[in-house]
C-alpha cells in the first residue's frame, strides 16, 4: 500500500516532475524526498552519505514511489558538476532543486572569535558555495523547459541572530541575498527561486541531539506551543515547487511557529 504523508494530501500532483534534493539522506531532506515521491515525482536523492541516500530510496520504492540515490558532497565543487551531469544525462532534466545540504548539527557552540578559520571556511563552503554550485548546474535544463523551481533551505536562526553559531548564521543570511539575486536573474525564464527558513524541527536527527530542556525552551519561545514536525514544513515546500506558485519568487518565508515574528 502506498504511504502518503499529510503534505502529499494537499492535492499537489508532481507526476512527471524530476526533483533533486541535496542532503536528502536524513532529517528534513528525507522528509522532502518522501513527500515529493508520494505526490508522484521522480526524486533524485543526493547525500555525501551514500548509505543514507540508498536507505531513503528504498523507503520510497517500498511505498511504490520513484527514487534514485547519488553520492555527493556539495562542498566538493568538481563532484557537483559530475553528479548533476550524470543525472541529466540519465534522466533528461531536473525540474525542481531543493538545496537542503548544510552543516549544522555537528557544530559545537562557540563565540565567533573562537571559531577556527578552517571550520568557518568549511561551513561557508558547504552552506553557501554548495548552493551556488548545485544551482548553476540546473539552469540550462530549466531554461530549455521554460520551467524551474529552486528552493534554498535557510534558517530562522538568521532572524533571531542565534549566538555561538555565527558561521552558520552568516551562511544562511547570505543565502537569502543570493536567492533574491538569482530570482531577478531567472524570472524571465519561468524559474522561481525562494528561501524557506525553518525553526527547530524535530526529525530523527534532532531527536538524537536536542535535550528535553532545550526542547521545552524551544516550544516556550513559539506562539504555537508544540514541537514542529516535518509535516509543518512540507506544505510550504510543495506549494513553492508547484505550478500554482508561479508568481512567488525572491521570497524568504519563515516557518517557526511564530518564534521570531515581529
Amino acid at each position: 500500500m502506498t504511504v502518503r504523508t499529510s503534505a502529499a494530501r494537499c492535492n499537489f500532483d508532481f507526476s512527471g516532475t524530476h526533483v533533486a534534493i541535496t542532503g536528502g539522506g536524513q532529517g528534513l531532506g528525507r522528509a522532502y524526498a518522501k513527500a515529493f515521491a508520494a505526490a508522484g515525482a521522480a526524486v533524485f536523492i543526493l547525500d555525501r552519505n551514500f548509505e543514507n541516500a540508498c536507505k531513503v530510496t528504498d523507503e520510497i520504492k517500498a511505498a511504490d514511489g520513484t527514487a534514485f540515490a547519488y553520492q555527493l558532497d556539495v562542498g566538493r565543487l568538481d563532484d557537483v558538476s559530475d553528479v548533476f551531469s550524470t543525472i541529466i544525462n540519465e534522466h533528461g532534466r531536473i525540474d525542481v532543486l531543493v538545496n537542503n545540504a548544510a552543516i549544522f548539527t555537528t557544530l559545537e557552540m562557540k563565540p565567533f572569535y573562537s571559531i577556527d578559520p578552517a571550520e568557518w571556511g568549511e561551513v561557508i563552503n558547504v552552506n553557501l558555495n554548495g548552493v551556488y554550485a548545485c544551482s548553476r548546474q540546473v539552469v540550462d535544463t530549466m531554461k530549455e523547459n521554460g520551467f524551474g523551481r529552486i528552493i534554498n533551505i535557510g534558517s530562522a536562526a538568521v532572524t533571531m541572530g542565534r549566538p555561538n553559531y555565527t558561521h552558520y548564521v552568516a551562511s544562511k543570511s547570505a543565502l537569502i541575498g543570493m536567492s533574491r539575486s538569482m530570482a531577478r536573474e531567472l524570472g524571465s525564464f519561468g524559474i522561481t527561486v525562494n528561501t524557506i527558513m525553518p525553526g527547530a524541527t524535530f526529525t530523527e536527527v534532532e531527536r538524537k541531539t536536542v535535550t528535553p530542556q532545550q526542547k521545552r525552551a524551544i516550544i516556550a519561545s513559539q506562539c504555537i506551543q508544540r514541537p514542529a514536525t516535518p509535516d509543518d514544513i512540507l506544505g510550504t515546500v510543495l506549494f513553492l515547487c508547484s505550478e500554482e506558485s508561479g508568481f512567488v519568487t525572491g521570497q524568504a518565508i519563515t516557518i517557526d511557529g511564530g518564534a521570531t515574528h515581529s
